[in-house]
């Protein structure tokens, strides 16, 4: 199959998430839904879910928008408009820079949004709005450029599970956009899940491979989860809410605090400051995605959206041959395949779909064609020796015993008996190809953590050959809101 779609950030947006104010819409995100993986899970109290129909992809049902020859847009020097003009904004028919539109409405109606607000919302939201557009403005712009490149396969997963698309910039606060985002709290991917709630999904989480960094995968894992807590909470406020601290720690807070709305939650100790900068974090984030330039992001690079053909493999190939077959490079299959942690595709599994550039399919399978089934993959294929153990076999080969158990899908030595033949790999290769536990996004490489002030990090630039080097500020940890100690910032 083959995703090539052109990216368009519309207005069909989210500009009025920003008041999502009214109703219940929840949050959560990095230290999160996951953190309560293990927290009883209440029975949904809302069975009944209503599909979601997109308003603003009929343009029949969308008044459409102009903008006036002579009307100026907001130049660069001045403030980002704040929430409370937005609000105060007449329901207008001519598109403003710093005003919703009747489609801006309609085409958020599926998440319950509507121009009505109260202070709470108002003042969190500016709040976010503030510090994406002026304290983190340039990671903010690498994350907007970098969402042009997953928007639309992750929209069409949304669609199919008839799930609002509003939904799609959830993985701005979430990662950044970075499929191989690591959180403190394990959690991996665009969409950031922990290993107990993407299992309970259905992402296959193992030694070859971890589908929570897979876009179009982990976007499914992420809406039906997603698609559950609005069926639990009735709202997409307390949905968002759980998504970030636990469906268990939600509703008992809930309970608890006689709260009738996320709002409500918001004044009380019930749940952590973290919860309580998502929903208005990811509302702002969206405002802003919508129309960057009315906030001051002029410029912007947007990545051009991935496009690839899929081809099922029916035995194990090495990364590097089917980089060679495909007439590409090795980071090029890695990109878009980023749920694969070893040298070649999982040899656990019968057929294995791996991705491979859009129009090279034909090519790619002319060429594997060519090379023998034993030359695809580099293993060397053991049998076992009476009396030899596991560790004896590791000292042998020089590969460690849990990598050979590993790779073996063997739960203890005990298992490995005489006669049996075990997959040993390459002396080097085992190690996993990209570090879970480096939340490095592309385009940025770091020279080392410190906390020093005047430390530097070295930051590749888009443009080939291209850095700069950015001077750290005092102070300046990786944490949205340093004081609450809410959550980090993914990085640039």
């Amino acid at each position: 199959m083959r995703h090539s779609k052109v990216f368009a950030f519309g207005v069909f947006a989210f500009l009025g998430v920003v008041l999502s104010v009214c109703n219940p819409v929840s949050a959560s995100v990095v230290d999160k839904q996951h953190a309560a993986a293990n927290e009883e899970h209440p029975t949904p109290a809302k069975p009944e879910y209503n599909a979601y129909s997109p308003v603003v992809d009929n343009a029949q049902q969308a008044e459409p928008v102009t903008t006036s020859a002579e009307q100026k847009k907001p130049e660069l020097s001045q403030s980002p408009p704040t929430v409370e003009q937005k609000l105060q904004a007449p329901n207008p028919t001519v598109q403003d820079p710093r005003q919703f539109s009747l489609k801006d409405n309609n085409s958020m109606s599926p998440l319950g949004i509507t121009y009505q607000s109260n202070a709470t919302a108002t003042k969190a939201i500016d709040k976010n709005i503030s510090l994406f557009a002026n304290r983190i403005k340039e990671r903010f712009s690498i994350w907007l450029e970098r969402s042009s490149k997953y928007i639309d396969i992750m929209k069409d997963v949304l669609k199919e599970k008839e799930m609002p698309e509003e939904l799609v910039f959830l993985p701005i606060v979430e990662s950044g956009f970075n499929p191989n985002a690591y959180s403190r709290a394990r959690a991996v991917g665009p969409w950031q899940f922990i290993s107990a709630t993407g299992k309970r999904y259905g992402l296959v989480i193992d030694w070859w491979r971890d589908e929570r960094k897979d876009p179009v995968k982990s976007t499914g894992a992420a809406a039906s989860y997603l698609k559950d807590l609005y069926q639990m909470f009735g709202s997409w406020k307390l949905a968002l809410a759980a998504y970030n601290a636990g469906e268990g720690r939600i509703s008992k807070a809930m309970k608890r605090s006689g709260a009738e709305d996320y709002w409500g939650l918001l004044h009380t100790k019930q749940i952590r400051a973290e919860t309580k900068e998502y929903v208005p974090r990811y509302i702002a984030a969206t405002m802003i995605a919508n129309t960057p330039e009315n906030y001051g992001f002029q410029n912007l690079e947007y990545h051009k959206p991935l496009a690839y053909d899929e081809v099922a493999l029916e035995s194990p190939v090495d990364i590097d041959v089917i980089a060679k077959c495909a007439g590409t490079t090795v980071a090029v299959i890695r990109e878009l395949n980023p749920e694969l942690r070893r040298w070649c595709t999982p040899i656990n599994v019968s057929q294995y779909t791996v991705k491979v550039p859009a129009g090279s399919r034909e090519a790619f399978l002319s060429n594997l064609a060519r090379i023998p089934e034993t030359e695809r993959v580099s293993m060397t294929a053991y049998t076992v020796k009476k009396g030899e153990t596991v560790k004896g076999i590791a000292k042998k080969t020089g590969v460690p015993s849990n990598v050979i158990l590993a790779m073996n899908s063997l739960g203890s030595a005990s298992q490995v008996k005489a006669g049996q033949v075990l997959n040993i790999p390459p002396h080097g290769k085992y190690v996993a190809d990209l570090d879970d536990r480096v939340s490095a996004k592309k385009g940025t490489k770091k020279i080392a953590k410190s906390k020093k002030r005047g430390a530097q990090k070295v930051v590749k630039s888009k443009r080939a050959g291209s850095q700069k080097t950015v001077k750290a500020k005092k102070g300046d940890r990786k944490s949205l809101i340093v004081k609450d100690k809410t959550k980090n910032i993914p990085d640039a």
